[in-house]
């Protein structure tokens, strides 16, 4: 045992010697050895991060020491124990986020088992288009992964948006309104359908100064709570003076404005139109705008302009279902982040289905398939046979659609058996009038009348002869 403390210690000072970061993780992705040149890298010292497990995700907090591990953590494809090559991160001077390619290397115990790795990262740091590019193995899930970091990047310290990450024009246009909105102290209105987000839109709203100096925030919940408790909650806010020094005077949200009472809105406006200043910011929440709703009589046209200084559209999902793949790997790493199973993230075919699916529930609909697919996902990326039995319905009815009922008018489908059986008459009797009648039981006079009427015969006369 005295013999091999002494190698590991000789294989520690030769390691610390190599001018490149190399570090080695256990079975349980923690990291366990790091050398000289990779905690100058990272700018850590080697008691913060070892012991630290390494999850594949894009933590939020770029300052953290989680956020560190996670951007040292291999892809799944390597903790599966396979030898590979990708891309490591960690913040860098100025804000900057470096990032390097490394080499992971299994070490295998004696029965085969994967027992760590050992991770060998290059000394020249990657220009963002090289990273997001990764040509190796054109590898999506990783493409993906290099996506989110950098938007996580850009957005720390900006504002808490986790949930509008997408390129589409209508979340880019929604992140500039949320950071106009968390630089001022205007009443704000989100808008869009249930589960889009609108809620949480709002909280980061709130908190974009940061816990301590943001006040607190007080959810209303109109859609839930009767009149009368959302009367006495207004009146005790509306009396409420007293602010802490040194924090914020909070938020109050209106959580679905547009089902406010009535009488509640007026008192509502009162408040907020006596001349004494609202003790909290207001930012509400609703499925419609506040001025639809006031051009149609269904809410109050002053209390919807007080609300709606600025208003924030979120669209349905299915609207934005170019967003739909960075969304997801999004939330894949948050299912890594708990620490259990590590996922990379979907195959094409699941992607597929995903991106083809409706969504009715948005964005809420969304985080629940891609937590249950990652439980029952046994590999290192979601398949299709992972994704909930619902999406597996929806895709075989799109296959299978069915055929529009078609209506039948009586009339009509008489009429078309009718100039049917007469033109069938008259083709056997040779175009004589006469026989066609007597071949189907009326007379000649009423045989020429529905012809007429059928559009079959011009009408002009009653022709005498029995050549018709």
């Amino acid at each position: 045992m005295a013999r091999l403390r002494s190698a590991l210690a000789q294989l520690a000072r030769l390691l610390d010697a190599v001018a490149s970061p190399i570090y080695v993780l256990d079975d349980e992705q923690r990291i366990v050895f790091c050398n000289r040149a990779c905690l100058a890298w990272v700018g850590r010292a080697d008691e913060e991060l070892l012991g630290c497990r390494c999850t594949y995700q894009t933590a939020g907090d770029a300052g953290s020491i989680e956020a560190v591990a996670a951007g040292l953590c291999p892809p799944p494809t390597a903790l599966a124990g396979g030898e590979t090559m990708g891309i490591v991160a960690c913040p860098a001077a100025e804000g900057r986020l470096s990032r390097r390619r490394a080499q992971f290397l299994p070490l295998r115990g004696e029965e085969d088992g994967l027992v760590g790795l050992v991770v060998l990262v290059t000394s020249g740091d990657l220009s963002e288009a090289e990273a997001c590019a990764v040509p190796a193995g054109d590898d999506e899930a990783a493409r993906l992964h290099e996506q989110v970091r950098s938007f996580r990047h850009q957005m720390a310290g900006r504002y808490r948006i986790d949930r509008l990450v997408g390129d589409s024009p209508a979340m880019r246009q929604a992140r500039a309104q949320v950071e106009l909105a968390a630089g001022s102290r205007a009443s704000v209105l989100v808008v869009g359908p249930p589960g889009s987000g609108r809620q949480h839109t709002a909280t980061a709203i709130h908190y974009a100064a940061g816990t301590e100096r943001c006040g607190p925030l007080v959810p209303l919940a109109c859609s839930v709570l009767g009149s009368e408790l959302i009367r006495s909650a207004l009146s005790a806010l509306a009396t409420r003076h007293a602010v802490a020094e040194g924090v914020g005077p909070g938020t109050l949200l209106l959580s679905d404005a547009d089902q406010l009472p009535m009488e509640v809105q007026f008192e509502l406006t009162r408040m907020l139109s006596s001349g004494r200043p609202f003790p909290l910011r207001i930012i509400a929440t609703a499925r419609q705008r506040l001025d639809e709703l006031a051009r149609s009589g269904q809410f109050r046209e002053d209390l919807a302009a007080l609300l709606s200084t600025l208003v924030i559209e979120l669209p349905p999902l299915a609207q934005r279902r170019t967003d739909l793949p960075l969304l997801v790997q999004l939330l894949v790493e948050e299912c890594n982040a708990k620490g259990g199973k590590q996922i990379a993230g979907l195959t094409p075919e699941a992607m597929d289905c995903l991106t083809a699916y409706g969504w009715p529930g948005n964005v809420d609909e969304l985080i629940g398939v891609v937590r249950e697919a990652h439980a029952r996902a046994e590999r290192t990326e979601i398949t299709l046979g992972d994704l909930p039995q619902q999406l597996h319905l929806a895709a075989a009815a799109a296959a299978h659609p069915r055929r529009a009922e078609e209506t039948i008018v009586l009339d009509e489908f008489l009429a078309r058996i009718e100039q049917h059986l007469l033109q069938r008459a008259l083709a056997r009797a040779k175009g004589n009038k006469t026989k066609a009648a007597k071949l189907l039981g009326m007379t000649r006079p009423r045989l020429y009348r529905r012809l007429v009427q059928l559009g079959l015969e011009q009408p002009g006369g009653e022709p005498t002869g029995e050549e018709g």
